[in-house]
């Protein structure tokens, strides 16, 4: 009898389901199943029964197709309303002798999360940063040691009760029993960030749909996370209102004829958008298309370095910024985002240690956060779940325009080329993944911080 773990991520564009297993060759995903989502804003559940509408056609696949009945999921959590502070705990200890124990360490954190917040608030993490014994300051090992007096630095990491009590009725009603909650952007870190970026300082970008997730990372210990209000749903939206156009063709758009750097646009195209209603097809020029795009990443970009330079750690990003998620396949976005905030850039998928008989669809960056969900599950799981009796992975068909679509056209050639400037590229720096990935989810948080 096999066993094996299962996730949940219930996104703004899609609900993922998802169940693997550990094998030596590393996290092998046995079902990846997704659906389009509804009753998800901003990564927040706001219609629970429109969410059970996209999210059960998953299980249900997943059961019917590898006969694999899900019990309980491993759910990541999201949205703006996810904030964090610094707080301290500070113990004196009757015998300054006595070596300091894992336990007088995990009492102190346990006592963090009685720390007060806002009604309508809980703490879903605390998360050490560092710890003063005595003398010694900024100690991240204090195990072992001996003083008087220990003094603990934490993150804690808080959200609306609400929002997860939504998430925890979704599953609830699904017929599952929720394991664990865990921060989304934390999943998405596990999935595509190294062992050497995660040492040497990194901040991680998720471009989902509806949000964008920053997490912040250095000497192994997340320093900082945030969440913008925008996504590639943003993007989407200025395309539709900028060009006049359906959601549908402002997809399309995006997808395939847009960019993040106006100037990298030919002059000489033009998208060609059907006519609806009795309507001539008209015309959009590339550059009009990149312009808008353009705008709308330059605020994220903003937003994101906002960010970085209130966490205090801007100059302590050693291997820069890691792109991942839907909205870092937009044409020419790693060039932007490197030549705008000044950091070495990279697009990351979710190939940590997965196996390569795994379905194809978890290599996209857009399934980062479902990838790395199943990672922290499967690291933090005592295999409750099915055998699996039979073979075979069909993948949901997710085409996303089967309907008449727009063409890209070509003008004639103009008689002198017209030279763009480009931005100078960045370096690229190499290093090995993660081969212990328990490892980096113990130096994040414990397992259990969150009540089912």
């Amino acid at each position: 009898m096999k066993t094996y773990t299962a996730a949940v991520d219930l996104g703004t564009t899609k609900v993922v389901s998802l169940v693997g297993e550990k094998s030596e060759s590393g996290y092998k995903i046995i079902a990846f199943k997704e659906a389009p989502s509804k009753g998800i804003m901003r990564g927040e559940v706001v219609n629970i029964m429109n969410v059970l509408e996209s999210l059960n056609p998953t299980l249900q696949e997943i059961k019917e197709e590898n006969n694999i009945e899900i019990k309980e999921v491993f759910v990541g959590i999201a949205g703006q309303h996810i904030r964090c502070t610094d707080e301290g705990c500070k113990r004196n200890r009757q015998r300054p002798d006595q070596l300091i124990s894992q336990k007088e360490v995990d009492d102190m954190r346990e006592e963090m999360y009685k720390t007060r917040v806002n009604a309508g608030e809980k703490i879903l993490h605390v998360i050490p940063q560092s710890y003063n014994v005595d003398d010694h300051i900024g100690q991240t090992e204090v195990v072992g040691m001996v003083g008087s007096q220990i003094e603990g630095n934490y993150k804690i990491f808080i959200g609306r009760t609400n929002s997860a009590e939504h998430s925890k009725s979704v599953i609830a009603r699904a017929g599952l029993k929720l394991k664990e909650l865990v921060l989304e952007p934390v999943a998405s870190a596990l999935a595509v960030v190294s062992e050497e970026e995660m040492e040497m300082g990194v901040a991680m970008v998720d471009i989902g749909g509806g949000t964008t997730d920053l997490l912040i990372i250095e000497d192994n210990i997340i320093r900082h996370t945030a969440v913008i209000p925008f996504g590639g749903n943003s993007i989407t939206e200025d395309l539709k209102q900028g060009c006049g156009v359906s959601s549908r063709n402002a997809e399309q758009m995006k997808i395939q004829y847009g960019s993040c750097i106006t100037d990298y646009a030919p002059d000489n195209k033009t998208v060609v958008i059907p006519g609806i209603g009795g309507r001539d097809s008209r015309e959009v020029s590339f550059k009009v298309i990149a312009s808008i795009i353009e705008a709308r990443v330059a605020e994220i970009v903003e937003a994101i370095m906002y960010e970085i330079e209130r966490s205090g750690y801007q100059d302590k990003l050693a291997a820069g910024i890691v792109l991942t998620g839907g909205g870092s396949q937009l044409a020419h976005i790693c060039n932007y985002v490197s030549y705008k905030t000044g950091y070495e850039t990279r697009i990351a998928s979710p190939k940590i240690n997965i196996t390569f008989d795994s379905p194809e669809a978890v290599s996209k960056p857009s399934s980062s956060t479902a990838v790395g969900l199943l990672i922290y599950g499967i690291e933090n799981s005592k295999y409750d779940s099915a055998p699996l009796q039979s073979e075979g992975n069909r993948m949901i068909d997710t085409t996303l325009f089967p309907e008449e679509e727009i063409v890209a056209v070509e003008a004639p050639a103009a008689t002198t080329e017209e030279k763009k400037k480009q931005p100078k590229a960045p370096r690229q720096n190499s290093g090995k993944f993660f081969s212990n990935v328990k490892d980096r989810i113990g130096i994040f948080f414990e397992s259990g911080d969150n009540e089912a």
